[in-house]
């Protein structure tokens, strides 16, 4: 793993954590570093991303801004990037210039943009640029709205409806985020409606949002906004009702920017519509947040400065390790000057004396020629621990699985160098199956080292019959802190499958998701939780999920071996052809799956050596 997705990943980490000055000051280093490949220039397009987000967060819209242009027109120079996310690049930006109040700007980023999505959707087969462009409009319609520029905001919701209709009639389009994306349609139409002067339009359009299936099942439930601004305040209390239980269920503790988002709006709705007692109630209660917000604040400050001096110290400290090798490196090198310079003389002071140096030169060669074989005997000693190190490896992870009816599972591991970082296993208890696919930071002796007691750790957790979440919890424990003083960590996906009812549950840390097949595109990335990697920071605790039933859907995990392949050029394999080559393939079992996508993978690289570890595990569960 090289510094710039080190640097982006410990990023995502703080970020995750919720310590921004962290985030910020990994994912600079990320996009400040030297681009020495496409992989890197990829891993920076996304580091980028995430810290204009982050200012935009912070409200520092100028740096965002500042990011966001250099990102863009690195996009515009590369032959990476898809449309799409070009246009994604230039809504963000937008978005700051609108913030800024450079209103002209902000119109002429966002029109560029749709010369960017429709581009993507003219040429990506997957659903992703038509979806993209929907919820960047919507974006867009809602700063708008925030900014109260009603007419510009009118303007995009015709945009939008033409969009939407496209979408709707192509046979990429998903119902649901349709019905999502159009039931916010609405009710941004309501507020637009209303802003313009148009009130019983307004109240229309916001009966037609609130009768729609995404507002009634509660996927799609913000109708505060317009009520407060049509002064319903009545109504408005009963938006707001259970604003503070939501509070508590997502984020536990309110910030300043939730108490300002939600809790202000709920003590006006009461206000308005004459509640004093509720009003006041809520009035107190703001205070009680505010002061626990700001004693919060301080403590996270406090902590995140500490830990950044930590993370500053040791910088310092592995500088000035750099600085004693250069050292130690230029003493050796005079050294060898001084011995090189010293045997010129000796040769010159005795090249009268034909006898006497035959007789030394014959010594010093008998001398070389034993060093030789000595430096020999030394490589060859560790190819060879090497080579048992290589087997001892394999040996790990395994090479036999389960013949059961009703199970298909074969995996296979192939590292890029003698020894590697990848990982994969099983563990069959009964009726339930454990596996697991990660992939250790770094490469060759030290991820093999890692591997071994990630390995180790998952045979013994998952033999004790835990839950996945609490595998991934207490392995964190074991290998990170002061024990872990390189700072390795590894992504893992774990899951816990029952061969009778198919249920499945599983925690992903970090690693990539898992493709799943069947649904209406024959296979789809499955979405997941974000936990951080194991290894990276103590105490966390990881969250699992799980799917009533994967019975004959096929579960395909991998590590970014196979989508970073890359071949002479440079160019990846990527996510797109690793998806469309499962999905439009028929396969046998699961072992014709990965020995396929294996012959199609070295087929792109060409005859080019791996540049990462490659490991493949798939599953099937089937019923009669």
């Amino acid at each position: 793993m090289g510094e710039i997705r080190a640097n982006y990943e410990r990023g995502s980490v703080y970020n995750f954590l919720r310590q921004g000055r962290q985030s910020e000051q990994y994912w600079k280093k990320a996009v400040n570093a030297e681009i020495r490949s496409r992989t890197e220039e990829r891993v920076f397009f996304l580091a980028s991303a995430m810290l204009a987000n982050l200012y935009q967060v912070n409200h520092n819209f100028e740096a965002a801004l500042r990011q966001s242009i250099k990102t863009l027109n690195r996009m515009k120079q590369s032959d990476l990037v898809m449309p799409r996310l070009i246009g994604v690049q230039l809504v963000d930006i937008g978005i700051c210039q609108l913030k800024m109040r450079r209103y002209d700007d902000a119109a002429k980023s966002f029109e560029e943009s749709t010369t960017y999505f429709r581009k993507g959707i003219a040429t990506d087969t997957t659903f992703l640029s038509y979806e993209n462009t929907l919820a960047c409009t919507n974006n867009t319609i809602l700063f708008y709205l925030d900014a109260q520029r009603y007419h510009d905001a009118d303007y995009w919701l015709n945009h939008l409806d033409s969009m939407l209709a496209m979408y709707k009639a192509s046979p990429l389009c998903r119902e649901q985020y349709y019905d999502d994306q159009y039931a916010r349609r609405c009710s941004f139409k309501s507020r637009t409606l209303l802003g313009l002067g148009q009130k019983e339009e307004a109240n229309k359009m916001f009966e037609i949002y609130r009768s729609s299936e995404s507002y009634q099942s509660g996927r799609e439930h913000a109708p505060g906004e317009f009520l407060m601004a049509a002064h319903r305040y009545a109504e408005a209390t009963e938006a707001y009702a259970d604003i503070e239980e939501q509070i508590r269920q997502r984020v536990g503790k309110p910030s300043l920017d939730i108490i300002q988002q939600y809790l202000f709006p709920k003590y006006r709705a009461n206000a308005g519509a004459g509640y004093k007692d509720s009003a006041l109630a809520v009035g107190l209660r703001i205070f009680d947040y505010l002061d626990s917000a700001i004693v919060w604040q301080k403590q996270d400050d406090a902590a995140e400065l500490a830990t950044i001096y930590e993370t500053q110290e040791k910088d310092r400290q592995i500088a000035e390790q750099e600085v004693a090798l250069s050292k130690q490196r230029y003493g050796a090198a005079a050294v060898f000057f001084a011995i090189i310079v010293l045997a010129l003389a000796i040769f010159i002071f005795f090249r009268h004396r034909a006898a006497k140096r035959l007789e030394v030169a014959h010594e010093e060669l008998k001398v070389a020629y034993d060093q030789l074989e000595e430096t020999t005997a030394v490589k060859e000693r560790i190819q060879s621990e090497l080579r048992i190190a290589r087997d001892i490896q394999m040996s790990m992870v395994p090479h036999e699985f389960p013949q059961l009816k009703g199970l298909d599972m074969y995996g296979s591991m192939m590292p890029a160098k003698e020894v590697g970082g990848d990982l994969y296993g099983y563990i069959l208890q009964g009726d339930n199956l454990y596996f697991c696919v990660g992939d250790v930071s770094g490469k060759s002796v030290p991820a093999s080292l890692f591997m071994a007691q990630a390995t180790r750790l998952f045979r013994t957790l998952a033999s004790q019959g835990m839950m996945p979440a609490d595998i991934c919890t207490q392995m964190n424990d074991a290998l990170s802190g002061e024990d872990n003083v390189s700072g390795m960590f590894v992504t893992f996906f774990l899951g816990l499958v029952n061969l009778k009812t198919g249920h499945l549950t599983f925690c992903n840390a970090g690693h990539n998701p898992p493709v799943i097949g069947g649904g209406d595109h024959r296979g789809d990335f499955l979405e997941m939780e974000s936990n951080a990697p194991i290894g990276l920071w103590p105490g966390l605790q990881f969250v699992g999920e799980e799917i009533d039933s994967i019975t004959n859907r096929t579960l395909f995990l991998y590590t970014d071996g196979l989508n970073e392949a890359e071949n002479n050029e440079l160019e990846q394999f990527g996510n797109d052809r690793m998806l469309t080559f499962l999905r439009n393939s028929d396969f046998n079992d699961s072992r014709d799956v990965i020995e396929r996508l294996a012959a199609e993978v070295e087929r792109h690289r060409a005859g080019n050596d791996p540049n990462d570890d490659l490991t493949m595990l798939c599953i099937k569960v089937t019923h009669d």
